[in-house]
């Protein structure tokens, strides 16, 4: 095809930086986990655009922050391996907070691909201030590195987000298409059914959790004799007795919500009935112990 682009395109910026809402709104549908806790996203799942000049295949990748632990080491290594082999970076930055340190060491992190790779800044969630305030984030942002363009956006009430994926596929090589017309993500099914879970298992816990909840879909398969429902068995991983008797709640309370919660986002991903079973192990500082991460998947 004549002037088709194809291409990979990640977005970065500190945690909550509204980067997987802005994947999902690209894409279409929810492929990338969204929650108000950081670190919530850790595994690269791709979104994939498609559109009649081209593909755009976004990958999400975690939140680039100071490492305290092994983990959190793997994943800035895991951030900057995806830096380098993408053809285009958007610096997300949210239109309500002040640009920080925090997005200053990203913009210094970011200078070193700047040189091979364009980098796009992104000014996210426009819808939760006033224009002047966008206008001063707009300012701010250049101010940080020298951009090869920067857009104000918002994925909540679609602002610009077509304009986005225009400027990003301009970004790209020309090249065929890359996946089959009707995939929205290359990721398997199982680590999508575990993000989900772990996206519900987030929702309205106190803040010292999030690092800790790892979740590993045992046995994912057809009910037998019934094509219409699914049966997971799945593992809640966290780190102490004491985010267990958090996450189960009063007399299991808080785990059926979960389970509830992320049932109706894993029948929506799937098409099918499910039945979720789901139990929380203890796996003692698993952020800091290599075995244990490996058994993890990271």
């Amino acid at each position: 095809m004549d002037g088709y682009r194809s291409g990979f395109a990640c977005f970065v910026g500190r945690p909550n930086a509204g980067k997987s809402t802005l994947t999902n709104a690209l894409v279409g549908t929810k492929v990338a986990i969204t929650s108000s806790k950081p670190q919530t996203t850790r595994h690269t799942i791709r979104g994939i655009v498609h559109r009649e000049d081209g593909q755009l295949v976004l990958v999400d990748t975690p939140g680039l922050h100071r490492p305290r632990t092994l983990l959190g080491q793997r994943l800035n290594d895991l951030v900057r391996e995806t830096w380098s082999e993408v053809d285009v970076v958007g610096f997300c930055v949210p239109a309500d907070q002040k640009v920080g340190p925090g997005d200053k060491f990203i913009a210094a992190e970011l200078e070193k691909v700047a040189k091979r790779t364009p980098v796009v800044g992104i000014v996210t969630k426009t819808d939760l201030v006033q224009p002047q305030q966008v206008m001063e984030q707009l300012l701010a942002l250049q101010k940080v590195m020298e951009f090869a363009e920067i857009i104000p956006v918002s994925a909540v009430d679609g602002f610009q987000v077509d304009k986005l994926s225009d400027l990003l596929l301009a970004k790209l090589p020309q090249g065929p298409q890359l996946f089959p017309d009707g995939d929205l993500t290359d990721e398997p099914e199982q680590t999508l059914v575990a993000e989900l879970i772990r996206e519900a298992a987030l929702e309205g816990v106190r803040d010292e959790l999030p690092h800790s909840i790892a979740v590993v879909v045992e046995e994912m398969m057809p009910r037998e004799g019934r094509d219409d429902l699914m049966d997971i068995h799945a593992f809640v991983f966290v780190e102490r007795p004491s985010q267990k008797a958090i996450i189960l709640g009063h007399r299991g309370e808080r785990l059926k919500q979960v389970g509830m919660a992320a049932r109706k986002q894993i029948e929506a991903l799937l098409g099918t009935r499910v039945y979720l079973d789901l139990h929380i192990k203890i796996a003692k500082d698993w952020q800091r112990d290599p075995k244990q991460l490996r058994r993890l998947g990271f």
